[in-house]
């Protein structure tokens, strides 16, 4: 919009998108805010906040710090994200998908000190929100999508039952050393064995656990709040906390202060690894969530500020005694029920958490472990995927058994390493799609047109002394020596002497230096037998690059033909007619 010089301001307007506030939506957003809009968001934030409180607590006991803290890693991070978040109404905050990973390395490093605790979380925060930042300012958000969807779901199964069988001591009030999910299991059946449970606390669990599910069918009811408040007055009207039923405590009153976490002795490698590991998590999940509320309403969202408005969240939750937080696929629906239209609905959460532990924070003194233990457990359970893990199986069962192994490597090995093994898995996925790809051997098949593959045609005739081979992949260091090997094949087994190959080169997309210097020796060695190396139909980046790779100018620019049958024509016209050639087709 031009300035006609009677509205400076206007202008300013104009101009200021250009430049640095691209990168603060949440500030242009608050530029074109409407005032119609307000009352929703000031109801949906109040609405939002009956879920922030209870699962921000659960979600710091389920992540190995004391639960006061999973209300400060929600208040700043919200308040963060939405200035610099481009998603209107997705909610951030501690996640149970997180929980695990933060768990593994919480427990480590402790020593079973909350402050060591904290410290720890915190820097794995700080560490998942520069590397989301980073990664979204380099333009990389797409780089959580290389992870296939049966490794996702094989990793996210594998955490999910990680953190179900994690919460199952504090539903039997029983004290279980935490080294890892089978280990826990069985010690959790001695303990039930020998008659160490506390039914007492056990009930709260499942009754709470029932209520919750029973509930979630109704999505405006806020099923969780309701559960936690029967579960906090049966704890005060039968005082089932002087029977062994574990309670939340004081927490302190005031809000989070501005700290850098430290302390002395922790392994530096395993906190940055596994900060990077929540982050590749919570940037997997908000991405998808983010993208789907967005389609909804009809808005966009830039993967890449989305990495930098969750890396912003994530950094406002280190340096305010929080630890590693994501989008919410509970959270976010309730405020988007509750009438969210903007940002401001989180930020009104964000007050009214804050309001509560400077006016009422004893409000939480009577909360049991157990129902918060439930609340996690039905999280757990909404991260489970077995229906589409069916479907892989029937129709891909090698992509099923992928996604079995990313499941007992986080079971058995913990979710670190669990998450460790599926990006090594989708990078030897990647590349055994690249290094084993099809080819076909093409011909003429008498009523079609064009050139077709022989093994799925093989009345198909091929054309004497002319070999058409396709290629169905990049060409790249892990499969041009297989490209090579095939190649020959299908020249050795030709039932005619070959003078000209013609590379289909359509499917191939790209090339690297090690394929170019290939073609480069195969062009030469193929040339010593008398044979000419051709190309059809390879696209003009490819040929770019080629050309940049000195290869053109070896190969030559009169063997690249625009189409398969020119190509064809050209051999046909040079050689002399066939006679069981029946007609030059594109």
């Amino acid at each position: 919009m031009l300035s006609d010089g009677r509205n400076p301001g206007a202008s300013r307007k104009a101009r200021i998108p250009n430049s640095w506030l691209r990168w603060l939506p949440g500030v242009a957003m608050a530029r074109d805010y409407q005032a119609s809009w307000l009352p929703r968001d000031l109801t949906a934030g109040l609405v939002l906040t009956t879920m922030l409180v209870p699962v921000g607590i659960a979600y710091a006991e389920a992540s190995g710090v004391p639960g006061v803290y999973g209300l400060y890693a929600t208040i700043v991070p919200l308040l963060a994200y939405a200035v610099f978040g481009p998603s209107r109404i997705l909610v951030l905050g501690p996640d149970s998908a997180l929980a695990a990973p933060v768990l593994a390395v919480v427990v480590q490093m402790s020593g079973g000190d909350p402050a060591r605790a904290i410290a720890v979380a915190s820097m794995m925060a700080i560490v998942s929100g520069l590397f989301c930042i980073v990664m979204g300012l380099l333009r990389l958000g797409f780089i959580t999508e290389l992870l296939s969807k049966p490794i996702r779901y094989g990793y996210m199964n594998g955490i999910a039952f990680t953190v179900l069988v994690s919460q199952l001591p504090k539903i039997f009030a029983i004290r279980v050393e935490d080294t890892g999910p089978l280990r826990e299991l069985v010690l959790l059946g001695q303990a039930l064995v020998a008659g160490q449970v506390n039914w007492y606390s056990a009930a709260v669990g499942a009754g709470s656990l029932v209520l919750i599910l029973a509930l979630k069918r109704f999505e405006r009811v806020p099923g969780i709040l309701i559960a936690v408040i029967v579960a906090t007055l049966c704890v005060i009207l039968f005082n089932l906390d002087q029977m062994g039923v574990k309670v939340l405590g004081s927490i302190p009153q005031g809000l989070p202060a501005f700290a850098v976490p430290w302390a002395s002795g922790l392994d530096f490698v395993k906190i940055v690894a596994g900060g990077c590991a929540v982050a590749m998590i919570a940037f997997a999940d908000t991405s998808v969530l983010s993208r789907s509320f967005a389609a909804r309403h009809h808005h966009r969202v830039d993967p890449n500020q989305e990495m930098v408005g969750l890396g912003a969240a994530n950094l406002a939750a280190g340096f305010f005694q929080g630890f590693p937080i994501s989008s919410s696929a509970s959270r976010t629906p309730v405020a988007e029920a509750a009438g969210a239209r903007t940002q401001l609905t989180g930020v009104v959460g964000a007050l009214a958490v804050a309001a509560l532990l400077v006016v009422a924070p004893d409000l939480m003194r009577y909360l049991p472990n157990s129902a918060l233990a439930a609340v996690v457990i039905a999280a757990a359970l909404g991260l489970f995927e077995f229906a589409d893990l069916k479907r892989i199986y029937r129709i891909q069962q090698w992509e099923f058994w992928l996604s079995m192994v990313c499941f007992v490597a986080v079971a058995v090995f913990g979710a670190i390493p669990g998450i460790g093994l599926a990006v090594v898995l989708a990078i030897i996925e990647f590349l055994w799609d690249g290094w084993r790809p099809h080819y076909a051997i093409l011909g003429q098949v008498e009523g079609l047109r064009g050139y077709h593959d022989l093994e799925r045609y093989p009345h198909g005739k091929r054309i004497p002394g002319l070999v058409l081979f396709r290629w169905d992949a990049p060409l790249f260091f892990a499969n041009a020596e297989l490209f090579q090997e095939r190649l020959q094949e299908a020249i050795d087994e030709s039932p005619a002497p070959v003078y000209r190959v013609v590379v289909a080169a359509e499917p191939v997309t790209s090339v690297d230096v090690t394929s170019a210097d290939m073609l480069r020796e195969l062009s030469r060695t193929l040339g010593e037998h008398g044979i000419a190396l051709h190309f059809a139909e390879m696209k003009d980046p490819v040929r770019d690059k080629l050309r940049r790779f000195e290869l053109m100018d070896v190969i030559g620019e009169d063997r690249f033909h625009p189409t398969v049958g020119s190509a064809v024509d050209a051999y046909v016209g040079r050689q002399g007619d066939w006679p069981d050639a029946w007609g030059r087709n594109e």
